[in-house]
C-alpha cells in the first residue's frame, strides 16, 4: 500500500509531511522519557524484520492480487505503539530513500497510512482493549486479526481520500473506495493470522514482552531476550536473503486498484517542481531501485520464483540500514536523557 507520488499534490503531500513529523516527535519525546534501553536491540532487529517482510508479497486467491504484511501492530503489540511507530517510520524511509519503494512526497502519507493506525488506533483501542486481563493464544489471534483489519481498512480508506483530496489523477472515488476496502480487508486478515502466530511464539520466550500493555515498555532481567534477538536476526536475513525469491508477481492491493480502473497499475506522474524535484533527489540515492541490480533492459514476464541476487542484497542491506538507524536513535536517546539529567 505504499502510495506513489503520482497519486498526491504537493499541498496534501506536505500537509501529511507535516503531520507525521509531530507524530515522530511526539513519540521521540515520550521514549525519552521512559525508554528502556534494553528494548532499543529489539526495536532494530524487528525493524530489519518488518523491512524484509515487505518485500513478500503473497498471492490473493481469486483474485490476481497481492499483499504483504504492514507490520505496524505486530510491533505495537511487541514493542508498544510509540517505538512500533518510530520503527515504522524508518523502515519506510529507508525503503523510499535507497530501494525508490513509495515516492518521496508520499512518504508522510505512507508513514501515517501504515503507522498511525495500527499503532495509536488498532493496538491501544482494539487490541489491548480485547486482551487485557486475559492474554491467551485464541484472544491474542482474535484480537491480532480484528485489530490489523481495522488498521488496513482505515490505510486503505486514506488512501481514497488522499487521492481524491489531491485531485490530480482520473480515478473516482466511489470506485476506488469499491475495489481498495475488499481486497485491503482480505490481506488484513492473513497478515493478521501472521501477526498473532509471531506474537504468540515471542510469548512463549518472553511473556512479559507480550503480556505488557503499557505505551512505554519495561523489560524485566529474566527471559530469553537474547534467544529471541538472535532468532529475530536470523529470520530477517533468510527473509530478505532468500525468501524474498518467492514473492508474488501479482500487483499489490492499491496497484490492482488503479489497473481495474485505469488499466495499468500506475497512473502517470503530472509534473511540478516539487515533485520533480523530490524524483531527481530519489534517483540520486536509490542504490537498488525496485530492490534488484541495474540492468539494461526489464524482463516481461517475470519468472517465479525469482532468484534474484539484487534482491537477496537489497533485502539484507536493507536490514541492517534499519538496525543502524534505529540503534544510532537509542544512542541518541540515551544521550539527551543524560544531558537532561546533568543540567
Amino acid at each position: 500500500m505504499h502510495m506513489a507520488d503520482a497519486l498526491l499534490s504537493p499541498a496534501v503531500g506536505g500537509a501529511l509531511w507535516a503531520g507525521t513529523l509531530a507524530a515522530i516527535i511526539y513519540s521521540a519525546k515520550q521514549l525519552r522519557e521512559k525508554m528502556d534501553d534494553k528494548m532499543v536491540p529489539l526495536m532494530g532487529v524487528l525493524g530489519a524484520f518488518i523491512f524484509a517482510g515487505q518485500m513478500i508479497n503473497f498471492t490473493i486467491p481469486m483474485t490476481g492480487s497481492s499483499g504483504h504484511i504492514g507490520g505496524g501492530m505486530l510491533l505495537a503489540i511487541i514493542l508498544g505503539p510509540y517505538a512500533a511507530f518510530l520503527v515504522i517510520a524508518s523502515v519506510l524511509v529507508i525503503q523510499a530513500l535507497f530501494f525508490a519503494d513509495g515516492g518521496l512526497l508520499a512518504l508522510g502519507a505512507n508513514i501515517w497510512n501504515l503507522g498511525i493506525y495500527p499503532c495509536f488506533i488498532g493496538y491501544p483501542l482494539i487490541y489491548r482493549t480485547i486482551v487485557r486481563g486475559s492474554a491467551s493464544p485464541k484472544l491474542i489471534t482474535f484480537a491480532s486479526v480484528l485489530s490489523v483489519v481495522a488498521g488496513l481498512q482505515l490505510g486503505a480508506l486514506s488512501v481514497v481520500l488522499e487521492t481524491k483530496l489531491s485531485g490530480i489523477t482520473e480515478l473516482p472515488f466511489n470506485t476506488f473506495f469499491v475495489l481498495m476496502q475488499p481486497i485491503h480487508l482480505a490481506i488484513g486478515v492473513i497478515e493478521g493470522v501472521i501477526t498473532a502466530g509471531i506474537v504468540i511464539y515471542v510469548r512463549t520466550l518472553r511473556p512479559d514482552i507480550v503480556d505488557d500493555l503499557e505505551g512505554v515498555k519495561t523489560l524485566s532481567s529474566g527471559g530469553s531476550l537474547k534467544k529471541v534477538l538472535v532468532i529475530t536476526a536470523v529470520l530477517a536475513v533468510i527473509t530478505g536473503g532468500a525468501l524474498s525469491w518467492l514473492a508474488s508477481t501479482h500487483p499489490d492491493g492499491l496497484e490492482w486498484s488503479i489497473e481495474k480502473i485505469y488499466g495499468k497499475p500506475e497512473v502517470p506522474q503530472k509534473q511540478n517542481p516539487i515533485s520533480e524535484n523530490l524524483s531527481k533527489l530519489q534517483e540520486k540515492t536509490a542504490v537498488l531501485p525496485d530492490y534488484s541490480l541495474p540492468s539494461k533492459g526489464e524482463e516481461e514476464n517475470p519468472s517465479w520464483p525469482a532468484v534474484n541476487p539484487g534482491r537477496s542484497i537489497s533485502g539484507i542491506l536493507g536490514g541492517i540500514m534499519v538496525l543502524v538507524v534505529i540503534l544510532l536513535f537509542g544512542i541518541g536517546i540515551k544521550a539527551m536523557r543524560k544531558f537532561r539529567e546533568k543540567t
